[in-house]
């Protein structure tokens, strides 16, 4: 019988449907009423009518990638906390660099829901081998495990040998880290002669888990799940041990969108992870990640009902250059909207006899050479760029979340 971390995870799907879209006024109209920066973003939005999904897809999108200007212009955080630097808890320089708050509270970034999933209990002792200098994600699993009832050996990054140490001094119970850094302490620990038979279990994120490393950790006698999460929006998804996708974490809202807008995509469909946070202190709304994934169909065997999403799937941002022109992902979509029997396009991006090719396949059921010269001629005005159209039948295209793909060969 699978345990839950709280019985949010198992509520009737509708339920948690309307419990976020009532919550979802207030976390808009807290924004924009607190945080400066949101008073101008969202300065034509009226908080009381967006109540439903619809709603939300018409709200301006903020993008990760506008932090650094959006701080520059007001520090600390762009005028987007609705406290100042001075009444939150700690504060944290990401690379880029972008600033992170982090609020007062318990499990302030929620991730005790994923350590819980992962199998952590209360008495359990956590390496937390997650940095702890300047970022966040050493704070985020402490005060998670902090929440869930575990002692925490702050391990940080690094010094494996100490590292190995300590399990064994302590008999850590469960690892919390990256998952490549998890081999190299494994490794270590053999080398050693040193053993860490204790550790069982391990929650990862920050790298990637691929198949045969999960099962060589497994090998070891390690339970191994993931999660994914971002510096600025706490927790988003995670692993159960069913390992069927990843849960959507009870306390935001996720949109996937047609990279470069603000579109949502169907269910099923490869597009980039919005999020939008019920957070007092930092309440992102319509925060694009700039990371690719899709909405999985059905809920998860392991009987949390959240919905589930495939995991991380690559980048959104796929601007690249042709022929001495920049093209984003936007420009494709305006393409398409010219164009309404188009359902899915993409700019295929190469070189020939060294020079750049572009190639524009468009899905439609009702192609014709008319429709292919109106495209070209959308793709001229639009992009400054001659293409050769290609209409496909669909489901040709790939469901990736492509739209620019960039063939050429640079090495």
């Amino acid at each position: 019988m699978t345990d839950y971390y709280d019985e949010l995870e198992t509520r009737d799907p509708g339920a948690r449907e309307a419990a976020l879209m009532t919550a979802l006024p207030n976390a808009i109209g807290n924004a924009k009423s607190n945080a400066p920066g949101f008073a101008k973003i969202l300065e034509a939005v009226e908080p009381g009518g967006v109540t439903s999904r619809k709603a939300l897809a018409g709200l301006p999108v903020t993008r990760k990638s506008d932090l650094i200007e959006l701080q520059e212009a007001e520090p600390p955080f762009g005028g987007l906390t609705t406290k100042p630097a001075r009444e939150l808890s700690r504060l944290f320089m990401s690379p880029g660099p972008i600033a992170d708050p982090e609020g007062h509270g318990a499990d302030w970034w929620r991730f005790a829901r994923a350590l819980f999933a992962a199998g952590f209990r209360k008495g359990d002792i956590v390496q937390n081998c997650f940095a702890y200098h300047f970022t966040p994600a050493g704070a985020m699993f402490e005060t998670a495990a902090h929440a869930v009832g575990c002692a925490v050996c702050a391990g940080g990054v690094g010094q494996t040998e100490m590292q190995v140490q300590a399990i064994a001094h302590f008999g850590a119970d469960g690892y919390a880290g990256t998952p490549d850094f998890l081999k190299i302490i494994l490794d270590k620990a053999r080398e050693m002669g040193t053993s860490i038979s204790t550790l069982k279990k391990a929650l990862v994120s920050g790298g990637a888990l691929f198949p045969a490393l999960r099962q060589e950790i497994r090998d070891q006698g390690v339970e191994i799940l993931q999660c994914y999460g971002t510096a600025d929006l706490g927790l988003i998804a995670y692993e159960s041990e069913a390992m069927e996708g990843m849960i959507l974490d009870e306390g935001i809202i996720v949109e996937i969108l047609r990279p470069g807008t603000g579109d949502p995509v169907p269910d099923g469909e490869v597009g980039e992870v919005v999020v939008t946070t019920l957070n007092r202190d930092y309440p992102l709304i319509r925060f694009a990640t700039g990371d690719l994934s899709a909405i999985m169909s059905g809920a998860s065997p392991c009987g949390r009902t959240a919905p589930r999403i495939k995991g991380w799937m690559g980048r959104a941002d796929q601007t690249t250059k042709v022929r001495g022109m920049f093209v984003h992902p936007a420009q494709i979509d305006r393409v398409m909207k010219r164009h309404p029997g188009v359902s899915r396009a993409r700019l295929v991006i190469g070189s020939a006899d060294g020079k750049d090719s572009a190639v524009f396949l468009c899905e439609s059921e009702n192609g014709d050479e008319a429709l292919a010269e109106r495209i070209s001629d959308s793709i001229q005005a639009e992009i400054k760029v001659r293409a050769e159209v290609r209409i496909v039948a669909k489901g040709k295209i790939l469901n990736d979340g492509k739209v620019i793909e960039d063939t050429r060969k640079y090495d």
